[in-house]
């Protein structure tokens, strides 16, 4: 009787009001009768054990019966919704909480309708989810499509829906309108009268965009309507019946639907009074959908916070039979473009403006959606929790708010969770939020004032220990430049020649030659001035002139290798280590690789990944243009994935990061080559350089190399303007004139932008070089050659897009494929985490 006892009072006190049904009726208890009472009362007493009986019948996975310190630690969530109700933000709200599988907490606040009548908010009050209709219904309707192989995120909409290749929308894809990066409008117009759902797609079919497609984020209702459209096309199906059949029936959400019957009327919570003065009781208060007839993609699905918790727990099972667990963890991680600041995943948002129902302590790589009628998911499978917040904030003249609200309901809850992450699920949050790879909100910190010591530094730091000879000196052969220089500003030549053990035999000097000042193929071999050491030339015009000789190599114990990298895969000094780690494990020696950092940081891996069977001077292995590795990360990868085998020793920097850029790391900049003078040229050389194969100027013989591009036969105001509207992040374009003195049209006067970088972060140098190439075939078709691209490229695929003349996102984003695959391989070569 005790346990009755306490359970019974547990629930007096839990809810406002609560409720439990029996075969024949409904009882009813109200906790405001409840505390009127005496405790001690027999009546009191009884109706606790009856509420103990029939609580414990009607909610046997309610976990609060099993931990009662629970109620008390989520008392505070308590004070903050019955604060919003006092202070007329809503008329009320259910909240239900699920942790660990089991719903912990579920209550029911305030007034279910206002006006006309006021009715007690209850448990089962169905709700107009608004844009939620977005998650619950549609993109788990399309990722079903997605996992049975029916559509694909990457393939242009008008794939599947012809009538939306209108007024410049043929490349948009799938994945661009369910991140809500398709440039499309928020709405349709509803200033002149339409009504009707064909109605709807055929105004959205005809829709321009109003931005560049990928260019940036705007959440668009339109979007998912499109979605809808193209979900009933290919299922043949109208996306009522679909989601029933496919998603809420197996589901068993049984007060879950578009259209809600008569019947459910009376548990409704009404929304807002119409233009006709009406209120909105069962009708979607969204006037899009209500228009479309209360079924769209974008919203009209009525629902309970019982429902949606069954939904949110199946996500965090891993799908609950309608998704595998790997379209969920797909549709719940970042899809935007990878530069973007705004995280969205397929339809769910991860971090952006709208996220504000994450509130301050939930990590990041949980996920979540609100709609406009202050309703809100947010899921964490981080710690396996759902926070389920149903308001009509709307009701009943529209002036209701539930932005705060739904923040301070989360930080309460995560608070008095304690919440802990799995740690494999850690791993999913730190992926997501850490020094990512790949996404633009892990790189919050874009600079420091680092200190780093380079490999050379860490050499001399720690007595030369790896040169160290058995017996006698070691002799050794040095590959470097004018970039191999210690924190001192001594020359890498000048400090092996004299370091202890040591008999430096041998120069070999790479493109640019020695001194890094010459730019032709002509080198020769000459001798050190300062050292009397011969000198090796391992560039020239013939493979073989490019490659370390091995007469030399066989009288050699080890060689060094210290240059500075640009962070580019055409960038020759990659391929001359490559050529090296073959040479050394020819000859039986021992390369020993002083690591320096990539000057355009360790984080970002963007661009095509070459063809493999394409390998030449300027593409060593297959990889992308912008690997994200140190030349010491490089030659491990080498070394193990070309089956080389070289006896290799990286000697590593101390005090690197990853996200560090060049101008991070407190060492002095010295010019790599003739043309990369500074970091700026360096970031956007990945980018520009892609397309000064061609006939066009990039600088070459100006003061700038690299943050120039012109030509005779460009027009400056024409070419800016297109590129600008092209909303290309982290770059801006100047419309310029310039007469280069070497290289591509030397002496002669060029039209041309100025590319000015706004966000080094934020933008993608591979795909500004496809967008450039693109807009200079799209302007200029009969002055631009493209094909001579083709050999930075060694992407085919990529060049075949490009000539046929694809948008550039959806290029880019067709290479992300071999992005990912890449990174696994890169992963297991990483020095510095």
């Amino acid at each position: 009787m005790s346990d009755l006892l306490w359970v019974g009072a547990v629930y007096y006190r839990r809810y406002p009001l609560l409720e439990f049904l029996e075969p024949s009726r409904r009882v009813v208890y109200s906790q405001d009768i409840i505390l009127k009472m005496n405790s001690n009362s027999h009546f009191f007493r009884v109706s606790c054990a009856l509420i103990g009986v029939l609580a414990l019948v009607r909610l046997p996975a309610v976990a609060e019966a099993k931990h009662p310190t629970m109620l008390t630690r989520l008392s505070g969530v308590d004070f903050v919704i019955e604060q919003a109700v006092a202070d007329g933000n809503i008329p009320g709200a259910v909240l239900e909480v699920g942790h660990d599988g089991a719903v912990i907490y579920r209550k029911a606040y305030g007034s279910r309708a206002l006006e006309p009548r006021r009715k007690p908010m209850t448990l089962d009050t169905v709700f107009d989810l608004a844009s939620l209709t977005k998650v619950i219904a549609t993109t788990t309707a399309v990722m079903q499509l997605v996992e049975q192989g029916r559509v694909r995120m990457n393939d242009p909409v008008a794939k599947y829906l012809p009538e939306f290749a209108q007024n410049g929308k043929e490349d948009i894809t799938i994945r661009q309108l369910m991140t809500h990066y398709s440039g499309l409008a928020p709405d349709l117009d509803l200033t002149t009268p339409w009504e009707g759902k064909n109605t709807a797609y055929q105004l959205a079919f005809i829709e321009p965009p109003e931005t560049a497609p990928g260019s940036g984020f705007v959440y668009s209702d339109i979007n998912f309507i499109v979605l809808g459209a193209l979900l009933e096309r290919v299922s043949v199906q109208t996306l009522d019946a679909y989601t029933t059949q496919h998603v809420f029936t197996p589901l068993k959400m049984m007060r879950t639907r578009f259209v809600p019957p008569a019947a459910w009327r009376p548990k409704i919570a009404p929304t807002q009074y119409d233009e006709k003065e009406h209120m909105l009781r069962g009708v979607v208060h969204d006037p899009t959908a209500r228009r479309m007839g209360g079924v769209a993609g974008h919203a009209g699905l009525f629902s309970t916070a019982d429902d949606l918790a069954k939904f949110a727990q199946a996500l965090l099972n891993g799908g609950g039979g309608i998704l595998s667990p790997v379209a969920v963890a797909k549709m719940t991680s970042p899809e935007q473009p990878p530069a973007a600041p705004v995280l969205r995943g397929f339809g769910w948002d991860i971090d952006s403006p709208l996220s504000s129902n994450r509130g301050d302590l939930l990590p990041v790589g949980s996920f979540g959606h609100t709609g406009w009628t202050g309703t809100s998911v947010w899921i964490d499978p981080t710690t396996q929790t759902y926070i389920i917040l149903l308001t009509n904030a709307v009701h009943p003249r529209g002036k209701g708010n539930a932005i705060g609200l739904r923040s301070k309901v989360a930080t309460e809850v995560a608070a008095a969770l304690a919440l802990s992450p799995s740690e494999q699920e850690a791993l999913r949050w730190k992926s997501i939020t850490g020094y990512n790879e790949a996404l633009s909100a892990a790189r919050r910190m874009s600079t420091r004032n680092g200190t780093v010591k380079t490999g050379i530094d860490v050499l001399e730091e720690h007595g030369f220990d790896v040169l160290k000879a058995r017996e006698g000196k070691k002799r050794i052969g040095v590959v470097t430049n004018q970039t191999g220089i210690d924190s001192q500003g001594l020359r890498t030549i000048d400090v092996l020649a004299k370091a202890p053990g040591v008999s430096l035999e041998a120069i070999f000097s790479p493109e640019h030659g020695v001194t890094g000042t010459l730019d032709t193929t002509g080198i020769n071999n000459s001798v050190d001035a300062a050292t009397g050491v011969p000198v090796y030339s391992v560039y020239g015009g013939t493979d073989a002139a490019r490659r370390p000789p091995p007469d030399v190599m066989k009288n050699l114990d080890a060689v060094v290798f210290d240059i500075q990298d640009a962070g580019a895969r055409y960038y020759t000094y990659e391929t001359t280590l490559g050529y090296f780690l073959e040479g050394a494990a020819k000859a039986g020696v021992e390369l020993i690789v002083l690591d320096r950092p990539d000057p355009v940081t360790g984080s970002f891996v963007q661009g095509p990944v070459s063809d493999p069977g394409r390998e030449n001077f300027t593409n060593y292995w297959t990889m992308p243009v912008r690997p994200g590795m140190t030349m010491g990360e490089l030659a491990k990868m080498f070394n193990a994935e070309r089956n080389i085998n070289a006896k290799l020793t990286v000697v590593p920097m101390e005090g690197w990061q990853r996200g560090d850029w060049f101008d991070s790391t407190g060492l002095v900049w010295v010019s790599p080559s003739p043309n990369l003078r500074s970091v700026t040229e360096a970031a956007l050389y990945p980018g520009v350089a892609i397309i000064e194969g061609t006939n066009v100027s990039v600088g070459r013989g100006t003061d700038t190399p690299f943050e120039l591009l012109g030509a005779p036969w460009m027009k400056s105001k024409e070419l800016a303007a297109y590129l600008n509207a092209r909303g290309i992040a982290g770059v801006r374009f100047v419309p310029v004139t310039f007469t280069p003195t070497a290289s591509n049209y030397s002496g002669q006067k060029c039209e041309g932008v100025n590319l000015v970088v706004t966000d080094r972060n934020g933008f993608d140098a591979p795909e500004l070089g496809i967008e450039l190439a693109a807009a200079l075939r799209r302007l200029y078709p009969a002055d631009f050659k493209v094909e001579r691209m083709a050999e930075l490229l060694v992407n085919q695929s990529v060049y075949d897009a490009l000539v046929a003349g694809q948008d550039p996102r959806r290029i880019a984003q067709e290479w992300q494929e071999g992005l990912e695959k890449f990174q696994k391989v890169r992963e297991k070569y990483l020095i510095y985490k």
